[in-house]
């Protein structure tokens, strides 16, 4: 399938009634499964319902960040994913209902970027990993203007959010769930200037962004020790 038809079967999918329901049962699942296995201290957490249009974005360390921050936001997240989650039509299916944009990494991407827009633009959430790929350690990687260009123009809040503990939980490659502790800490929202936003405000805005992500995963390895 083309990139340009894998997008919009998956916002096709997403935008179907049954959404809500594979929303509802996968956080069952979630609470039922990976909450039992792992001992979470989360703080911040009203931050994670901020109204829509609104971006949460969470560090990056494991599979698991999306589920946890998804399970306790206490609603539907959609979230651009990487294009090969959708290999497999039955996860693809799964995934896509959850609300997953696909995202091919390898390029500039304007239909997962357009995607991201029009949930904004029709006042719904979206979870988006401003690092990127799955990063390790404490310390943010480096964040590129994407993130904050689609919160400039949909002029949607970016709620920074830190985890300490899933790297530990569920390594790149591993099988199974480790019980662990896991920390996270949920930021205040990042507001969007009024107005068109400069390239350097832009520039700027990455700038907090990055501070404000490096703050929250800073707590969440305090919460995790405690």
């Amino acid at each position: 399938m083309a990139e340009s038809d894998l997008a919009k079967w998956a916002a096709e999918v997403s935008a179907k009634p049954h959404g809500k329901y594979i929303y509802s049962i996968s956080r069952t699942l979630t609470m039922q499964t990976v909450f039992r296995l792992l001992d979470i201290r989360a703080e911040g957490v009203e931050y994670l319902k901020t109204a829509p249009p609104v971006i949460i974005a969470p560090v990056h360390r494991s599979n698991l960040d999306s589920v946890i921050v998804g399970a306790l936001g206490e609603r539907r997240l959609p979230t651009l994913s990487k294009e090969s989650l959708f290999r497999f039509k039955p996860i693809a299916w799964w995934i896509a209902g959850l609300g997953a944009i696909p995202l091919d990494r390898n390029a500039a991407d304007r239909e997962a970027t357009t995607a991201a827009r029009r949930i904004l633009d029709a006042g719904k959430p979206l979870m988006i990993f401003p690092e990127g790929t799955r990063q390790t350690g404490q310390r943010i990687a480096e964040l590129f203007d994407g993130t904050t260009w689609i919160a400039a123009k949909s002029k949607a809040p970016i709620v920074p959010v830190g985890i300490a503990g899933t790297e530990d939980a569920l390594p790149k490659g591993a099988k199974r769930i480790y019980r662990t502790t896991v920390g996270v800490s949920v930021g205040e929202p990042l507001e969007m200037p009024e107005g068109r936003v400069s390239r350097p405000q832009l520039t700027e805005l990455t700038r907090q962004l990055s501070e404000r992500l490096q703050a929250a995963n800073d707590r969440a390895f305090e919460l995790r020790r405690a």
